[in-house]
């Protein structure tokens, strides 16, 4: 049957006559039959999954149940004052009114200006026919409208504390992205197009997608973001040579082979969180970090953590400091022979780093020179929407989950990130694989965002609690090893970066917790985000980056800062080399007294266990 192998994006054949035309009917209804059925086997099973794996937190039924909490408590502050209650809907009909108006007068051959416009950069709205068409753009305007008056009202409600009006927001951000007009089929003119075009092949490709992304899925469904055949680690991601010349049972030490026949004296140890793998910094080889540092002459080892399951349910927070930062701290001082290192953490494996700093500081270690700490928080007090998850009992509802099997499923971490930012993350996925019918397209940087890992119980429940919760570790009170941790203690120059639009670690909640360190700190900000704008090689000339400010304020701060186009990383470099030492031979991975374990990039970042 030759419809049934027809691309979703491939035209159906155009023609006038009887018979061309009742083909195309005939490819219609099959298609229909075809879709109905499978779609009523893939919700049967969506229905059972829900029914089983329906409950704790980050679940469906959870999130209902917060989002109705949280929004219920804005009616009612509404509903108890009638008066602002009218004033607002009275807003609200005014704008429709409008739109009416102005769609009558279009109707009727007038030009007239839109009511509301869509935000620069809101890619949902950027087929043309979102304008040249009245019927979607009708239904653009209605959405927006709508959309912005509700997130003004939730906005303005008096009476709510803090937290519940940005629960309620969050909430309502998820309720407003699924609703938009671009994804439901009847009202995406791509869609409409499409489906006229191919006789709704690409609806019932669609659902076959559907159908395999709910069957390679955990406990929630995870729409797929990119082409997972496209990349593999080791083949065309994380291909930057090096041995593996340690290990225990949550790393695995990557010495990186030298591309220069001088580097510094002082090595470089970078760690990366465990909420996903470490090749974020060692993509494909024109974005990698690695790469781009060992070329400058730098000797780079890893930190490759551990994909854990149940047996490291008890691995705590200490265990990660003890067998993480200072076994790796160890190993390269003995392989190298220098007495002291470079250091550099990302996210929570910045987090991690700054903690192991307090802590050495108390010690009296001082091995660790200097600090680069990319894109990580100390300061928790302003950590954004990741704080809606973070309460009494929603913490301990995850950690009594936990203990059931010993860890968190990465999955359930990604679908949180994810709803940070449903307007890019989820729904444009939802309408390019389910209603377009489309392959998702090859993306390194997703399919890494794909692969994340298991989060060990005890070390999870002691960083949601003791940084996002309790924030601890600005306040000076935590403890890791007998050992009150203080920041203000450590005195070593610190490398401070935080990017403009991150969403998981705020640019105003890094640059807080960079006033908490005792020495000098070098503050810059990246353009983008917690990913693109950390990982943004030189030679893409993307984005920009802001530094020199010295104000108290981060709104201060970046209109004192001088901007700069293009990429951080040479500005860091820099930094770096100051705190590096003199040039000398380049260091063979496999003539160091760590005699190589394996070829980089190791057993544990390649385990799909």
């Amino acid at each position: 049957m030759q419809e049934h192998n027809k691309s979703a994006g491939e035209p159906a054949p155009q023609g006038t006559s009887d018979g061309t035309q009742g083909a195309q009917i005939d490819a219609l209804a099959r298609n229909m039959v075809r879709l109905f059925d499978q779609g009523a086997k893939v919700f049967t099973a969506l229905a059972e999954r829900s029914r089983t794996n329906g409950q704790g937190p980050y679940s469906m039924a959870s999130d209902v149940s917060e989002a109705a909490k949280s929004l219920g408590e804005v009616a009612r502050h509404w509903i108890n004052d009638p008066q602002k209650l009218a004033e607002a809907q009275g807003e609200l009909l005014r704008n429709y009114a409008d739109l009416w108006g102005r769609s009558m007068r279009r109707f009727l051959g007038e030009e007239v200006e839109p009511v509301v416009e869509p935000e620069p950069g809101d890619n949902r709205f950027k087929d043309p026919d979102w304008s040249d068409s009245q019927f979607f753009d009708f239904w653009k305007q209605a959405y927006l409208i709508t959309s912005r008056w509700a997130e003004d009202v939730t906005r303005k409600t008096e009476g709510v504390d803090d937290k519940t009006r940005k629960k309620a927001l969050f909430y309502l951000n998820q309720m407003l992205a699924a609703f938009s007009p671009s994804n439901f089929p009847l009202t995406n003119p791509e869609v409409v197009r499409t489906t006229l075009a191919t006789n709704a092949e690409n609806l019932v490709q669609g659902m076959a997608q559907f159908a395999q992304d709910l069957e390679q899925s955990k406990d929630l469904l995870r729409v797929s973001q990119t082409d997972l055949s496209a990349f593999k680690v080791g083949r065309n991601l994380a291909v930057t040579p090096g041995k593996v010349v340690f290990q225990n049972d949550l790393i695995q030490l990557i010495q990186y082979a030298p591309t220069t026949s001088e580097v510094y004296e002082r090595p470089l140890i970078m760690v990366p969180p465990w909420i996903n793998k470490y090749y974020i910094l060692d993509l494909v080889p024109e974005k990698s970090f690695v790469k781009w540092t060992v070329d400058q002459g730098f000797s780079v080892f890893m930190v490759s953590w551990v994909n854990p399951d149940a047996k490291l349910a008890q691995k705590t927070f200490e265990n990660y400091m003890r067998e993480g930062i200072l076994a790796a701290i160890g190993a390269v001082t003995k392989q190298t022979g220098s007495r002291t290192v470079n250091a550099l953490g990302y996210c929570v494996g910045g987090t991690l780093l700054a903690s192991t700093l307090a802590y050495m500081a108390a010690k009296g270690d001082d091995r660790i020179t200097s600090a680069s700490l990319l894109a990580a928080q100390v300061d928790f007090s302003e950590a954004g929407d990741l704080l809606v998850f973070i309460d009494d009992a929603q913490l301990t509802s995850l950690e009594e989950m936990m203990a059931e099997q010993g860890y968190l499923d990465g999955s359930r971490m990604a679908a949180v990130f994810n709803m940070l930012r449903p307007r890019d993350l989820i729904w444009p996925y939802v309408v390019n694989n389910y209603l377009l019918g489309k392959k998702p397209f090859p993306f390194d940087l997703l399919f890494w965002n794909a692969d994340s890992t298991r989060l060990p119980a005890a070390n999870h429940a002691f960083y949601l609690r003791e940084f996002y919760h309790l924030n601890r570790l600005s306040k000076g009170e935590m403890e890791l090893g007998g050992e009150r941790l203080d920041l203000s203690r450590v005195k070593i120059p610190v490398y401070e970066l935080f990017t403009k639009e991150d969403h998981i670690a705020p640019a105003a909640s890094v640059f807080r917790g960079a006033k908490s360190f005792g020495g000098p700190v070098r503050c810059v900000m990246a353009g983008s985000g917690h990913i693109a704008g950390v990982v943004n090689p030189p030679a893409r000339k993307k984005y920009q980056y802001w530094a020199g400010g010295t104000a108290p304020t981060l709104e201060a701060w970046i209109a004192q800062a001088t901007e700069t186009p293009g990429s951080w990383w040479p500005d860091w470099s820099k930094w770096l080399a100051a705190y590096s030492g003199e040039k000398i031979p380049a260091r063979d991975p496999s003539a160091g007294p760590l005699k190589p374990i394996e070829d980089a990039p190791g057993a544990y970042v390649t385990s799909r266990d």
